[in-house]
């Protein structure tokens, strides 16, 4: 809520039926006011109709005192006004009691006969008053000034408060509808930047499991044949120095390799992200998804795997140990960046996979080009156990990234044991 808003709405403090205090105050004083003089016109009031003084004061005092209510019954106002017209009194009265008529938030129809009522009644007033003291020789004019004197007066005790009412009235009404619409304004901003700042955590949120993603599947699949190539160094250290040699310096590649690989990763990351911890503070919450999601596609975006590199990543796998053998159908061809890391990324995780859980298993790699889509299957035989002292740890997300990765493409990842007992990973993803 606005601050205007706030004010409307705690500003009710007054007694009964008033909003303040200070509208309370005023119209206690119009009413004093009007029943002074309601009263004091009383005594000509009961002279002229023979009726003692005190009852003329006492109904005067009462009739005036109606102003008091004329914020909660405007209309019993107006009719009080005009009904003690013929008496000649209420002047304050009838003026207020038109002004709030008109104001009120009233049907004009009512507003236009009451106010009908007051000018007639006034109007009929004037005249025979005007004409009385005209017959009795005070006023000394022709017959012209009775109806120009009736009309003038009953016009001019009419006419400007209606006006005014009207005017105030729909003042009153287009300021309230402003605040009204501010108000709404103000609370679909808040709503909106509850949203912006919602969408900037999913970003986030979504940019940083991308990044782990990356980073899993740059590092995971290296340190895991880093480890393996290490275990069979341990093995044939004494027994066959050759080959020992072969390991090390197979694992010294691996290491360097994913050193490679981690660095450019991170030195993407750092140069997405220079110069925007400087402006965090003035940057609007919404722009730190945008630079994440800019961040990442940088990383995805930069040179990665393609297709034409699974002949090295299986070549790796077996010269680990690995018995493996790769498949090749339909016509190769170049596919969209995104298609072919994503190939790749599936590819190198199962190997993964066989490495870490059934190592020593002989393990099917087979890829197939079709017209619209490539399809990707890693399959493994069971394992006979001879990896178990490898003891290479899982974080349990490499199934969940291939899924996800798949997915963001539109395609269909399917991963579970084989009827033989070992272990089967399959893919599809669109080519466009």
């Amino acid at each position: 809520m606005t601050a205007t808003g706030e004010e409307h709405v705690t500003a009710r403090g007054g007694p009964w039926w008033w909003d303040r205090r200070r509208s309370a105050v005023f119209d206690v004083s119009l009413a004093a006011v009007s029943a002074l003089e309601c009263a004091l016109e009383g005594v000509p009031f009961a002279r002229d109709a023979g009726i003692p003084v005190s009852v003329g004061v006492a109904f005067g005092w009462l009739a005036g005192a109606v102003l008091l209510v004329r914020r909660r019954w405007p209309i019993a106002v107006v009719l009080v006004s005009i009904a003690v017209t013929p008496a000649q009194m209420g002047f304050v009265l009838g003026v207020v009691g038109l002004y709030t008529l008109a104001a009120a938030e009233l049907p004009r129809r009512i507003i236009g006969s009451l106010a009908g009522m007051s000018l007639v009644g006034t109007l009929i007033v004037t005249f025979v008053k005007t004409r009385q003291d005209v017959s009795q020789g005070n006023l000394d004019i022709g017959d012209w000034f009775v109806p120009f004197a009736s009309i003038t007066m009953s016009l001019g005790f009419t006419a400007p408060p209606v006006l005014l009412g009207l005017y105030v009235g729909a003042r009153r009404r287009l300021m309230e509808s402003l605040r009204e619409r501010a108000d709404s304004l103000e609370r679909e901003l808040q709503l909106l930047a509850e949203r912006a700042e919602e969408r900037a955590e999913w970003a986030r949120n979504e940019e940083r499991t991308r990044i782990a993603r990356e980073m899993h599947d740059v590092v995971a699949h290296r340190v895991s044949l880093m480890v393996v190539h290490a275990a069979a160094l341990q093995a044939v250290a004494r027994k066959d120095p050759e080959k020992a040699v072969k390991n090390a310096a197979l694992v010294g590649d691996m290491g360097r390799q994913a050193l490679t690989e981690l660095r450019e990763m991170l030195g993407v990351l750092r140069s997405g992200g220079e110069g925007r911890l400087e402006r965090a503070a003035s940057v609007p919450l919404a722009a730190v998804g945008v630079a994440a999601a800019a961040a990442a596609s940088r990383v995805a975006d930069d040179e990665g795997p393609c297709l034409a590199e699974i002949d090295e990543l299986v070549g790796q796998s077996a010269a680990a140990g690995m018995v493996v053998a790769l498949s090749v159908e339909g016509e190769v061809r170049s596919y969209a960046p995104q298609v072919e890391r994503t190939a790749y990324r599936v590819v190198q995780e199962a190997l993964t996979n066989v490495h870490k859980h059934a190592a020593g298993a002989k393990t099917y790699v087979r890829v197939a080009h079709r017209v619209s889509e490539i399809a990707l299957q890693v399959e493994n035989e069971p394992s006979e156990g001879a990896g178990a002292s490898a003891r290479l740890p899982s974080g349990g997300n490499g199934l969940v990234g291939m899924k996800e990765r798949v997915s963001a493409l539109g395609g269909v990842f399917v991963s579970g044991p084989t009827d033989t007992g070992g272990f089967r990973v399959s893919a599809v993803i669109p080519a466009v």
